[in-house]
């Protein structure tokens, strides 16, 4: 029988309830095979650049009062950091070169629509991209780096300077977000954004993919 003290907290249920979403953008053919090593670091680039506006339209939020303190924790954003990564790719001037695809626009119009004070919704898209950067961001960089020649000069998105243990960190993390005394509708909506924030990466995957050219089949 599970007692109360057994029940899996909030990070716990919120990753289990977007575990499909999670997979599914995780396994889309562009992603998949900029980490397999079959494109080239122009691919990556376009990648990154994409990623410079979604990272633009979070880190726009400015901290409200009664807001989590993890929320405006300054060790995690990461646009300055995509900005001079792209800088030392040769593509100082991003915007220009590499224009949003729609499905980058959808998602930073979507962030830059959520009401400063409605803490759920927003936390959905700082948990996803950010656990995310501490988890899987760090296989990125490896692969990056041995597939393409990045340099640490190219890499610096995946370096959190002022976290010295990601493991731990995500752990507080998570136990914060058990800390958080959210409504069943909060949780709802928590969830739901969450999953909404997993499709608008699978677009700009989608988006990128189709720029690349198909893989050759023997």
């Amino acid at each position: 029988m599970t007692t109360a003290e057994d029940a899996p907290g909030l990070a716990a249920r919120l990753r289990d309830a977007t575990a499909v979403e999670h997979k599914d953008t995780e396994n889309r053919s562009f992603i998949t095979r900029l980490m397999g090593g079959e494109l080239d670091l122009a691919a990556y680039t376009r990648y990154l650049a994409q990623y410079a506006y979604v990272y633009r339209a979070l880190e726009a939020r400015a901290p409200q009062p009664g807001d989590p303190a993890f929320l405006a924790d300054p060790a995690l954003p990461r646009f300055a950091s995509i900005d001079s990564d792209l800088a030392h790719l040769g593509a100082a001037d991003w915007e220009s070169a590499h224009p949003a695809h729609p499905a980058t626009q959808a998602y930073v119009d979507h962030l830059l629509a959520i009401a400063p004070q409605d803490v759920a919704r927003y936390l959905a898209h700082h948990y996803t991209r950010y656990l995310g950067d501490l988890s899987g961001g760090q296989a990125i960089a490896a692969l990056v780096g041995r597939h393409y020649g990045a340099t640490a000069d190219q890499l610096a998105f995946y370096r959190f300077e002022a976290i010295d243990s990601p493991v731990r960190y995500k752990r507080a993390y998570r136990d914060q977000l058990d800390g958080l005394q959210f409504t069943p509708e909060q949780e709802q909506a928590l969830v739901a954004e969450a999953k909404g924030a997993f499709h608008f990466n699978a677009a700009i995957f989608e988006a990128l993919g189709e720029a690349e050219p198909a893989p050759v089949a023997f």
